[in-house]
Protein backbone atom coordinates (compact mmCIF):
# COMPACT_ATOMS: atom_id res chain seq x y z
CA UNK A 1 0.00 0.00 0.00
CA UNK A 2 1.51 3.55 -1.07
CA UNK A 3 2.00 6.26 1.22
CA UNK A 4 -0.96 8.19 -0.22
CA UNK A 5 -3.16 4.96 -0.05
CA UNK A 6 -2.63 5.20 4.21
CA UNK A 7 -3.12 8.88 4.25
CA UNK A 8 -6.76 8.08 2.59
CA UNK A 9 -7.25 5.28 5.04
CA UNK A 10 -7.28 7.75 7.84
CA UNK A 11 -8.48 10.47 6.39
CA UNK A 12 -11.56 8.47 4.97
CA UNK A 13 -12.19 6.28 7.75
CA UNK A 14 -15.52 5.06 8.30
CA UNK A 15 -17.34 5.84 11.21
CA UNK A 16 -19.76 3.67 13.33
CA UNK A 17 -22.84 5.81 14.61
CA UNK A 18 -26.22 4.95 15.73
CA UNK A 19 -29.00 5.86 13.48
CA UNK A 20 -32.50 6.62 14.29
CA UNK A 21 -33.49 3.06 12.64
CA UNK A 22 -31.30 1.55 15.91
CA UNK A 23 -30.02 -1.75 14.32
CA UNK A 24 -28.03 0.08 11.93
CA UNK A 25 -24.97 2.27 11.82
CA UNK A 26 -23.50 4.68 9.76
CA UNK A 27 -20.82 4.38 6.98
CA UNK A 28 -19.04 7.41 6.51
CA UNK A 29 -16.70 7.70 3.15
CA UNK A 30 -16.54 9.30 0.02
CA UNK A 31 -17.88 8.97 -3.47
CA UNK A 32 -17.51 10.63 -6.63
CA UNK A 33 -20.97 12.64 -7.66
CA UNK A 34 -21.34 10.64 -10.77
CA UNK A 35 -21.45 7.67 -8.95
CA UNK A 36 -23.56 8.88 -6.28
CA UNK A 37 -25.80 10.05 -9.22
CA UNK A 38 -26.03 6.80 -10.59
CA UNK A 39 -26.92 4.75 -7.37
CA UNK A 40 -29.58 7.05 -6.62
CA UNK A 41 -31.34 6.39 -9.68
CA UNK A 42 -30.84 3.10 -10.30
CA UNK A 43 -31.26 2.20 -6.64
CA UNK A 44 -34.43 3.79 -7.68
CA UNK A 45 -35.22 1.35 -10.97
CA UNK A 46 -35.05 -1.25 -9.33
CA UNK A 47 -37.67 -0.11 -6.29
CA UNK A 48 -34.62 0.03 -3.44
CA UNK A 49 -33.11 2.56 -0.82
CA UNK A 50 -29.75 3.80 -1.27
CA UNK A 51 -28.72 2.32 1.75
CA UNK A 52 -30.67 -1.12 0.57
CA UNK A 53 -28.50 -1.06 -2.60
CA UNK A 54 -25.22 -0.15 -0.54
CA UNK A 55 -25.69 -2.99 1.68
CA UNK A 56 -25.93 -5.17 -1.07
CA UNK A 57 -23.32 -4.06 -3.46
CA UNK A 58 -20.53 -4.29 -0.41
CA UNK A 59 -21.93 -8.24 0.57
CA UNK A 60 -21.52 -8.85 -3.27
CA UNK A 61 -17.91 -7.12 -3.13
CA UNK A 62 -16.88 -9.29 -0.15
CA UNK A 63 -17.30 -12.73 -2.63
CA UNK A 64 -15.82 -11.53 -5.74
CA UNK A 65 -12.27 -11.83 -5.93
CA UNK A 66 -10.74 -9.59 -8.56
CA UNK A 67 -12.03 -6.20 -9.22
CA UNK A 68 -10.45 -3.60 -11.45
CA UNK A 69 -9.95 -0.28 -9.66
CA UNK A 70 -12.46 2.90 -10.14
CA UNK A 71 -11.44 6.19 -10.66
CA UNK A 72 -12.38 8.14 -7.59
CA UNK A 73 -10.79 11.25 -8.63
CA UNK A 74 -13.17 13.73 -7.32
CA UNK A 75 -14.90 12.01 -4.57
CA UNK A 76 -17.04 14.22 -1.73
CA UNK A 77 -17.82 12.88 1.67
CA UNK A 78 -20.91 10.88 1.82
CA UNK A 79 -22.18 8.52 4.32
CA UNK A 80 -24.73 6.09 4.11
CA UNK A 81 -26.71 3.75 7.14
CA UNK A 82 -25.63 -0.48 6.84
CA UNK A 83 -26.64 -3.21 9.63
CA UNK A 84 -24.98 -3.13 12.51
CA UNK A 85 -21.22 -4.25 12.52
CA UNK A 86 -20.92 -3.66 8.83
CA UNK A 87 -19.16 -0.61 8.80
CA UNK A 88 -16.19 -2.39 10.95
CA UNK A 89 -16.49 -5.59 8.66
CA UNK A 90 -16.75 -3.39 5.48
CA UNK A 91 -13.37 -1.65 6.92
CA UNK A 92 -11.38 -5.01 7.73
CA UNK A 93 -12.21 -6.22 4.19
CA UNK A 94 -10.64 -2.97 2.67
CA UNK A 95 -7.41 -3.58 4.97
CA UNK A 96 -6.51 -7.42 4.03
CA UNK A 97 -7.45 -5.98 0.08
CA UNK A 98 -4.78 -2.97 0.85
CA UNK A 99 -7.88 -0.72 -0.79
CA UNK A 100 -9.13 2.75 0.66
CA UNK A 101 -12.72 2.86 1.71
CA UNK A 102 -13.28 5.26 -1.30
CA UNK A 103 -11.57 2.61 -3.15
CA UNK A 104 -13.79 -0.36 -1.95
CA UNK A 105 -16.61 1.09 -1.79
CA UNK A 106 -16.34 2.54 -5.45
CA UNK A 107 -15.38 -1.22 -6.37
CA UNK A 108 -18.86 -2.70 -4.89
CA UNK A 109 -20.99 0.25 -6.21
CA UNK A 110 -19.83 -0.50 -9.40
CA UNK A 111 -20.27 -4.12 -9.33
CA UNK A 112 -23.81 -3.28 -8.27
CA UNK A 113 -24.58 -0.96 -11.24
CA UNK A 114 -23.05 -3.49 -13.71
CA UNK A 115 -24.93 -6.17 -12.20
CA UNK A 116 -28.11 -4.26 -11.92
CA UNK A 117 -29.07 -2.81 -15.33
CA UNK A 118 -31.83 -0.20 -16.06
CA UNK A 119 -35.25 -2.28 -15.87
CA UNK A 120 -37.61 -0.88 -19.10
CA UNK A 121 -39.65 1.36 -16.25
CA UNK A 122 -38.53 1.74 -12.46
CA UNK A 123 -40.72 -1.41 -10.68
CA UNK A 124 -42.33 0.38 -7.80
CA UNK A 125 -44.37 3.30 -8.26
CA UNK A 126 -43.73 6.35 -6.13
CA UNK A 127 -45.29 9.69 -5.28
CA UNK A 128 -44.66 12.86 -7.23
CA UNK A 129 -41.14 13.86 -6.39
CA UNK A 130 -41.41 17.11 -4.33
CA UNK A 131 -38.58 19.03 -2.99
CA UNK A 132 -38.14 22.51 -1.42
CA UNK A 133 -35.24 25.01 -2.33
CA UNK A 134 -34.96 25.98 1.75
CA UNK A 135 -32.49 28.57 3.88
CA UNK A 136 -33.94 31.19 5.57
CA UNK A 137 -30.60 33.05 5.28
CA UNK A 138 -31.58 35.80 2.81
CA UNK A 139 -29.41 36.35 -0.78
CA UNK A 140 -27.65 32.28 -0.48
CA UNK A 141 -29.88 31.97 -3.91
CA UNK A 142 -32.60 29.52 -3.20
CA UNK A 143 -34.68 31.29 -6.17
CA UNK A 144 -31.50 30.89 -8.58
CA UNK A 145 -31.40 27.31 -7.82
CA UNK A 146 -34.78 26.98 -7.74
CA UNK A 147 -35.71 28.11 -11.28
CA UNK A 148 -32.34 27.02 -12.34
CA UNK A 149 -32.97 23.49 -11.87
CA UNK A 150 -36.56 23.53 -12.74
CA UNK A 151 -35.28 24.87 -16.60
CA UNK A 152 -33.14 21.69 -16.77
CA UNK A 153 -35.46 19.33 -15.37
CA UNK A 154 -38.46 20.26 -17.83
CA UNK A 155 -36.08 20.76 -20.60
CA UNK A 156 -35.05 17.11 -20.28
CA UNK A 157 -38.48 16.02 -20.51
CA UNK A 158 -39.79 16.15 -17.60
CA UNK A 159 -43.30 17.59 -16.27
CA UNK A 160 -42.59 20.29 -13.97
CA UNK A 161 -44.49 23.08 -11.28
CA UNK A 162 -42.34 25.76 -9.91
CA UNK A 163 -44.17 27.49 -6.81
CA UNK A 164 -43.11 30.62 -5.72
CA UNK A 165 -43.75 30.35 -2.06
CA UNK A 166 -41.69 33.14 -0.64
CA UNK A 167 -43.80 35.84 0.25
CA UNK A 168 -41.28 38.52 -1.38
CA UNK A 169 -41.90 36.80 -5.13
CA UNK A 170 -38.52 37.30 -6.56
CA UNK A 171 -38.67 34.06 -8.68
CA UNK A 172 -42.81 35.54 -10.15
CA UNK A 173 -40.92 38.35 -11.02
CA UNK A 174 -37.47 36.99 -12.19
CA UNK A 175 -40.10 35.18 -14.51
CA UNK A 176 -41.68 37.78 -16.04
CA UNK A 177 -44.91 37.44 -14.34
CA UNK A 178 -44.30 40.06 -11.55
CA UNK A 179 -48.12 41.72 -12.67
CA UNK A 180 -49.75 38.69 -11.42
CA UNK A 181 -49.04 39.20 -8.06
CA UNK A 182 -51.23 42.21 -7.61
CA UNK A 183 -54.58 41.05 -9.54
CA UNK A 184 -57.65 42.00 -8.06
CA UNK A 185 -60.35 39.85 -7.51
CA UNK A 186 -58.32 36.69 -8.06
CA UNK A 187 -58.04 33.60 -5.96
CA UNK A 188 -54.29 32.76 -4.34
CA UNK A 189 -52.53 29.74 -3.08
CA UNK A 190 -53.43 30.82 0.22
CA UNK A 191 -57.02 31.04 -0.11
CA UNK A 192 -56.71 27.33 -1.45
CA UNK A 193 -54.53 26.65 1.66
CA UNK A 194 -57.21 27.94 4.16
CA UNK A 195 -60.41 26.45 2.85
CA UNK A 196 -61.55 29.99 1.42
CA UNK A 197 -61.18 29.14 -2.45
CA UNK A 198 -63.92 28.30 -4.51
CA UNK A 199 -62.07 27.85 -7.86
CA UNK A 200 -59.80 25.32 -9.56
CA UNK A 201 -56.22 26.12 -8.71
CA UNK A 202 -55.28 24.78 -12.03
CA UNK A 203 -56.33 28.40 -12.64
CA UNK A 204 -53.76 29.69 -10.86
CA UNK A 205 -50.78 28.37 -12.99
CA UNK A 206 -48.83 30.08 -15.60
CA UNK A 207 -46.84 28.32 -18.46
CA UNK A 208 -42.92 29.18 -19.64
CA UNK A 209 -43.43 28.73 -22.89
CA UNK A 210 -39.88 29.42 -24.38
CA UNK A 211 -39.71 25.97 -26.87
CA UNK A 212 -36.76 24.36 -24.81
CA UNK A 213 -39.47 23.81 -22.72
CA UNK A 214 -41.93 22.38 -24.36
CA UNK A 215 -44.70 23.76 -21.98
CA UNK A 216 -43.53 21.38 -19.34
CA UNK A 217 -42.38 24.02 -17.02
CA UNK A 218 -45.24 25.64 -14.97
CA UNK A 219 -45.37 28.10 -12.66
CA UNK A 220 -47.52 28.92 -9.29
CA UNK A 221 -46.74 32.44 -8.68
CA UNK A 222 -46.83 34.39 -5.25
CA UNK A 223 -49.37 36.88 -4.33
CA UNK A 224 -49.43 40.29 -2.33
CA UNK A 225 -51.48 37.77 0.70
CA UNK A 226 -48.45 35.66 0.96
CA UNK A 227 -46.98 38.30 3.85
CA UNK A 228 -49.94 37.60 6.05
CA UNK A 229 -49.25 33.72 5.58
CA UNK A 230 -48.25 32.86 9.09
CA UNK A 231 -50.82 34.69 10.35
CA UNK A 232 -53.56 33.00 8.62
CA UNK A 233 -51.93 29.40 8.97
CA UNK A 234 -52.65 29.76 12.35
CA UNK A 235 -56.15 29.87 12.21
CA UNK A 236 -56.23 26.93 10.11
CA UNK A 237 -56.75 23.52 11.45
CA UNK A 238 -53.69 20.92 11.01
CA UNK A 239 -51.64 23.75 9.25
CA UNK A 240 -48.83 21.99 8.41
CA UNK A 241 -51.08 20.07 5.87
CA UNK A 242 -52.56 23.28 4.38
CA UNK A 243 -50.06 23.38 1.68
CA UNK A 244 -50.43 19.50 0.46
CA UNK A 245 -54.06 20.03 0.70
CA UNK A 246 -53.92 22.90 -1.86
CA UNK A 247 -51.15 20.85 -4.39
CA UNK A 248 -52.91 17.74 -4.05
CA UNK A 249 -55.28 18.46 -7.51
CA UNK A 250 -52.10 19.29 -9.49
CA UNK A 251 -49.62 16.43 -8.20
CA UNK A 252 -50.59 13.78 -10.77
CA UNK A 253 -50.11 16.71 -13.96
CA UNK A 254 -46.48 16.80 -12.93
CA UNK A 255 -43.48 14.38 -12.52
CA UNK A 256 -41.49 16.92 -9.65
CA UNK A 257 -43.00 20.05 -7.87
CA UNK A 258 -39.94 22.48 -6.98
CA UNK A 259 -40.93 24.74 -3.92
CA UNK A 260 -38.77 28.13 -3.89
CA UNK A 261 -39.16 28.30 0.34
CA UNK A 262 -39.66 31.49 2.53
CA UNK A 263 -36.76 33.25 4.08
CA UNK A 264 -38.34 32.54 7.43
CA UNK A 265 -38.64 29.78 10.23
CA UNK A 266 -42.53 29.96 11.26
CA UNK A 267 -45.56 27.76 10.03
CA UNK A 268 -44.97 29.11 6.54
CA UNK A 269 -41.82 26.74 6.54
CA UNK A 270 -43.09 23.94 8.75
CA UNK A 271 -46.24 23.74 5.75
CA UNK A 272 -43.21 23.19 3.28
CA UNK A 273 -41.32 20.75 5.07
CA UNK A 274 -44.35 19.08 5.96
CA UNK A 275 -44.95 18.89 2.21
CA UNK A 276 -41.75 17.48 1.15
CA UNK A 277 -41.96 14.46 3.52
CA UNK A 278 -41.33 10.82 2.84
CA UNK A 279 -44.84 9.28 2.22
CA UNK A 280 -45.56 6.12 3.16
CA UNK A 281 -44.04 3.76 0.47
CA UNK A 282 -41.63 6.72 -0.95
CA UNK A 283 -38.03 5.56 -1.33
CA UNK A 284 -35.57 7.88 1.23
CA UNK A 285 -33.80 10.21 -0.56
CA UNK A 286 -36.33 10.96 -3.19
CA UNK A 287 -38.13 14.20 -2.01
CA UNK A 288 -36.94 16.69 0.88
CA UNK A 289 -35.30 19.80 1.34
CA UNK A 290 -32.17 21.63 -0.16
CA UNK A 291 -30.23 24.11 1.11
CA UNK A 292 -28.09 26.79 -0.83
CA UNK A 293 -25.29 27.99 1.44
CA UNK A 294 -22.57 30.30 1.08
CA UNK A 295 -19.31 29.19 2.06
CA UNK A 296 -19.48 31.51 5.59
CA UNK A 297 -20.15 31.22 8.98
CA UNK A 298 -23.69 32.54 8.58
CA UNK A 299 -24.59 30.17 6.49
CA UNK A 300 -23.17 27.12 9.09
CA UNK A 301 -25.66 29.11 11.38
CA UNK A 302 -28.83 29.65 9.15
CA UNK A 303 -28.28 25.52 8.05
CA UNK A 304 -28.02 24.58 12.10
CA UNK A 305 -31.44 26.79 12.94
CA UNK A 306 -33.30 24.85 9.76
CA UNK A 307 -32.05 21.93 10.95
CA UNK A 308 -32.96 21.94 14.32
CA UNK A 309 -36.87 23.48 12.77
CA UNK A 310 -36.83 20.09 10.51
CA UNK A 311 -35.56 17.57 13.37
CA UNK A 312 -38.70 19.42 15.75
CA UNK A 313 -40.67 18.83 13.10
CA UNK A 314 -40.05 15.18 11.86
CA UNK A 315 -40.21 14.52 15.98
CA UNK A 316 -43.66 15.91 17.06
CA UNK A 317 -45.02 15.04 13.64
CA UNK A 318 -43.78 11.62 13.71
CA UNK A 319 -42.59 11.49 10.03
CA UNK A 320 -39.34 12.04 8.40
CA UNK A 321 -37.76 14.60 5.73
CA UNK A 322 -34.64 13.54 3.86
CA UNK A 323 -32.28 16.77 3.73
CA UNK A 324 -30.96 15.80 0.26
CA UNK A 325 -27.98 18.05 0.43
CA UNK A 326 -26.31 21.52 0.18
CA UNK A 327 -25.24 23.90 -2.79
CA UNK A 328 -22.39 25.95 -2.28
CA UNK A 329 -23.62 28.80 -4.21
CA UNK A 330 -21.47 31.95 -5.29
CA UNK A 331 -18.06 30.65 -4.55
CA UNK A 332 -14.61 32.44 -5.04
CA UNK A 333 -11.96 31.26 -3.61
CA UNK A 334 -10.18 34.73 -4.42
CA UNK A 335 -12.28 35.87 -1.25
CA UNK A 336 -9.74 34.30 1.14
CA UNK A 337 -8.78 31.75 3.13
CA UNK A 338 -11.84 31.46 5.76
CA UNK A 339 -14.05 31.29 2.23
CA UNK A 340 -12.03 28.19 1.52
CA UNK A 341 -11.98 26.92 4.93
CA UNK A 342 -15.22 27.28 4.72
CA UNK A 343 -15.72 25.54 1.62
CA UNK A 344 -14.18 22.42 2.82
CA UNK A 345 -16.14 22.46 6.16
CA UNK A 346 -19.48 22.06 4.40
CA UNK A 347 -17.82 19.61 2.33
CA UNK A 348 -16.77 17.10 5.29
CA UNK A 349 -20.41 16.96 6.08
CA UNK A 350 -21.44 13.36 5.50
CA UNK A 351 -25.27 14.60 6.06
CA UNK A 352 -26.25 16.08 4.47
CA UNK A 353 -23.62 16.25 1.75
CA UNK A 354 -22.68 19.01 -0.67
CA UNK A 355 -24.70 18.35 -4.16
CA UNK A 356 -22.73 20.81 -5.73
CA UNK A 357 -20.03 23.72 -5.79
CA UNK A 358 -21.42 26.65 -8.26
CA UNK A 359 -18.85 29.63 -8.92
CA UNK A 360 -19.75 33.40 -8.57
CA UNK A 361 -20.89 34.13 -12.22
CA UNK A 362 -22.60 36.86 -14.07
CA UNK A 363 -25.12 35.00 -16.49
CA UNK A 364 -27.44 34.21 -13.43
CA UNK A 365 -27.26 37.58 -11.92
CA UNK A 366 -27.87 39.02 -15.82
CA UNK A 367 -30.78 36.72 -16.24
CA UNK A 368 -32.55 37.78 -13.34
CA UNK A 369 -31.97 41.19 -14.35
CA UNK A 370 -33.56 40.47 -17.67
CA UNK A 371 -35.84 38.64 -16.22
CA UNK A 372 -35.41 35.59 -18.73
CA UNK A 373 -34.71 32.09 -18.30
CA UNK A 374 -31.30 31.32 -17.55
CA UNK A 375 -31.46 28.13 -19.77
CA UNK A 376 -32.64 30.79 -22.56
CA UNK A 377 -30.44 33.20 -21.62
CA UNK A 378 -27.00 31.48 -21.48
CA UNK A 379 -28.13 27.78 -22.16
CA UNK A 380 -23.86 27.19 -22.88
CA UNK A 381 -22.87 28.41 -19.69
CA UNK A 382 -20.96 27.20 -16.82
CA UNK A 383 -23.88 28.33 -14.36
CA UNK A 384 -26.53 26.33 -17.06
CA UNK A 385 -24.70 22.95 -16.95
CA UNK A 386 -24.54 23.30 -13.38
CA UNK A 387 -28.47 23.49 -13.19
CA UNK A 388 -28.52 20.37 -15.32
CA UNK A 389 -26.09 18.67 -13.32
CA UNK A 390 -28.09 19.10 -10.56
CA UNK A 391 -31.27 18.03 -12.25
CA UNK A 392 -30.07 14.57 -12.55
CA UNK A 393 -30.50 13.98 -8.81
CA UNK A 394 -33.71 14.57 -9.02
CA UNK A 395 -35.25 13.26 -12.13
CA UNK A 396 -35.93 9.73 -10.58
Amino acid sequence: MTPQSRLDLVRFAAMSIPSPRGDREKLITSLTPQLRRHLKIRAFEHGMDIQDATEHAIKAWYTTDTVPEVDTSGAKTWGTFLPSGEPDEFKSVCAQRGVTYVQGLAQALTLWLDAHPSPTKPLVAQPVVRVIIANQKGGVGKTFISSGIAQALAEAGHRVLLVDYDPQGHLTAELGFEDLMYEDDVETLMMHMDGSAKGDIHDLLVALDQERFGERLHLLPASDDAFLRDVALSKVSFSEAALERALEPLELDYDIIIIDGPPSLGLNMDTALYYVRRREGELADRSGLISPVWANRASHRAVRLLKRQKDDLCHKGRITVDYLGLIINAYDSRRGKLVRENREQWEKSASPSVLAVIGDLKEGREASDGEIPLLEYAPDSEHAQAMRDLAKELAV
